[in-house]
């Protein structure tokens, strides 16, 4: 089975020679014509995975939580107060951080203008009508550079997992770049470019890697973290980043795809399947660090949510409701605290950084 995107890559195979990991990354998630998020509502049963906020609303209400925790340790502003997420789905987890700081924080509500970063008309419209009751204080965005100056509360949940990567591949003569070429019966596959590759650019321990050994690096995803740091360095403010990822930097493919609720090879359908890889939070945390950010702490999302009081918010949520309403809850509470493979509590990691530092729960004992 072969895709319309596919043809397109091939087609530019042919002309060009190879491409990078990076341009098929980019094109499988962002060709005008066939990228997955151009084109389609990934989210939920009906698409190709489901993310914590489908899960229950209990993810979101505690990210809300943890969001009037930050605002309240840096001294309750509300002059040019901005809440924002980029790669906002559905609009389901924006709409339970509301709610809840609506209930635990009227003035915050109040005084905040909510910011969406978010390329994709088919999700747009998706996140006005699910966000229909705030549209007063709503703003989309193309890019992050465009939210407005000021206090920022930012979140940004399973998005730097969609940001392309660099992959080098160890060979007989050193690491190359990993590209994706078209094999003997025109089937993309991959390859390994023939010039070599700056060490400076390859992870620590790389000189001991075996050959085949892939090393992965994310100019991108820096790009966008210095950003964000530099946003918060200007304007003060906290930033939530959850995502699947390593807290430290090593070596491996995490390169994978996600077709109808299923792992798919990488390769298999461009455009039609989800395309990530895991996020090096360490990375992340060492570039806010370089720009003066305060890294709050990185841990678990099991962690991260029970520390902030998700059984105790289950159990009044459970509180006179059916046996079987009561058993959907705990299992929702499983999937996004358990430490099963099926379950997001630990292959989930979640980072906050803040500016000026503030000292946030659940990151301090």
């Amino acid at each position: 089975m072969t895709t319309p995107l596919a043809e397109k890559i091939k087609a530019i195979i042919s002309v060009n020679g190879p491409i990078s990991v990076t341009d098929y990354f980019a094109l499988c998630l962002a060709d005008p014509e066939h990228g997955y998020y151009r084109t389609r509502d990934p989210f939920g049963r009906g698409g190709d995975f489901v993310t914590a906020p489908e899960v229950s609303q209990l993810f979101g209400e505690m990210i809300g939580v943890f969001l009037v925790e930050a605002w309240q340790k840096h001294l309750r502003p509300t002059r040019n107060l901005r809440i924002a997420e980029i790669g906002p789905g559905r609009g389901t987890m924006m709409a339970d951080i509301l709610r809840t700081i609506r209930q635990l924080a009227p003035e915050l509500h109040d005084a905040a203008t909510v910011h969406l970063v978010e390329t994709s008309p088919a999700l747009r419209r998706i996140q006005q009508t699910t966000l229909a009751s705030h549209s007063e204080k709503l703003a989309w965005h193309e890019s992050f550079d465009t939210i407005p100056p000021g206090f920022l509360l930012f979140v940004a949940n399973e998005f730097f997992d969609a940001v392309p990567i660099r992959q080098f591949v160890k060979t007989a003569n050193g690491f190359r770049e990993r590209l994706v070429g078209a094999d003997e019966k025109e089937n993309l596959a991959f390859a390994a470019g023939v010039t070599g590759v700056d060490p400076a650019l390859l992870p620590a321990g790389h000189q001991a890697a075996a050959p085949g050994t892939i090393a992965e690096v994310a100019p991108a995803r820096m790009a966008i973290m210095q950003l964000l740091s530099d946003r918060l360095f200007d304007g003060g403010g906290t930033a939530l980043i959850i995502d699947y990822g390593h807290l430290a930097t090593g070596l491996g493919d995490t390169l994978q795809a996600v077709f109808k609720h299923t792992f798919d090879p990488p390769l298999a359908h461009p455009g039609e399947a989800d395309l990530t890889s895991h996020v090096d939070f360490q990375s992340l945390a060492e570039i806010a660090r370089s720009r003066s950010i305060a890294v709050n702490g990185l841990m678990t999302q099991g962690e991260f949510l029970l520390k902030l009081g998700l059984l105790e918010r289950a159990g009044a949520l459970g509180r006179g409701k059916s046996p079987k309403q009561q058993a959907e809850i705990q299992a929702a509470v499983e999937r996004l605290a358990g430490t099963a493979p099926n379950q997001m509590g630990e292959l989930f990691k979640v980072m906050s950084v803040s500016s000026p530092d503030v000292q946030l729960a659940p990151f301090i004992d």
